[in-house]
């Protein structure tokens, strides 16, 4: 047994759709698209992205003290355990990525399937409405315009305000890799947000559902 609850269906194909009537077709469409929102924007989901990146954040914190200490006098037992150090939070950093990317390749999925139980019952007039959820889009969006701004100021603020013979290298490598990791996941986080309010307000009776 799958230790993830899967994803809703898609919808069946058009030559074999058999509702017994309106009324059930539009419950069916109303479950699915309420459950792939859920999963795709909701409130855990949001916690999850945000938490995935803190670890990437930490780790490469870890890397970076890794790499400040191994910058003065030490001895060889000492390197030993901080190159070890060192590496554990690079591997946390990996990890956390391969996460992340895992969720956007769901949230791909996620976006086909919406695209499709959207299509159905185009013909009564149904649209995405409900399922802008603004309050979610706008929390999405904003964290991940902080998100961006914090990366903005850690590697371009580091780069303008740097001063010769008091920052060394390996500070210009943390502050630059920080500002990548958050601004990186503060794209992908106002992409997911962006992409779905504009998907939902497309949506529209008889037109279809734009991907």
């Amino acid at each position: 047994m799958s230790r993830r609850t899967p994803l809703p269906p898609p919808p069946p194909p058009e030559h074999l759709r058999a509702w017994p009537g309106p009324e059930a077709m539009r419950a069916d469409r109303a479950r699915a698209l309420d459950e792939l929102t859920a999963r795709g924007l909701g409130p855990g989901r949001l916690v999850r992205f945000w938490l995935l990146v803190g670890g990437a954040v930490l780790g490469w914190g870890t890397v970076g003290a890794a790499l400040e200490t191994f910058e003065g006098p030490g001895d060889p037992l000492t390197a030993v355990f901080v190159a070890g150090f060192g590496a554990l939070g690079l591997a946390g950093v990996v990890t956390c990525w391969i996460f992340l990317g895992m969720g956007v390749r769901r949230d791909r999925t996620i976006r086909q399937l919406l695209v499709g139980w959207a299509r159905v019952g185009r013909e009564h007039g149904l649209s995405a409405a409900p399922w802008r959820v603004p309050g979610l889009s706008l929390a999405w969006l904003l964290s991940s315009v902080a998100g961006c701004g914090l990366g903005l100021w850690s590697s371009l603020g580091f780069a303008v305000t740097a001063r010769p013979g008091s920052d060394t290298y390996v500070d210009a490598v943390f502050f630059i890799g920080l500002g990548v990791i958050l601004w990186v996941a503060g794209l992908v986080g106002a992409a997911k947000a962006v992409g779905h309010y504009r998907w939902a307000v497309r949506v529209g009776p008889a037109g279809g559902a734009n991907g």
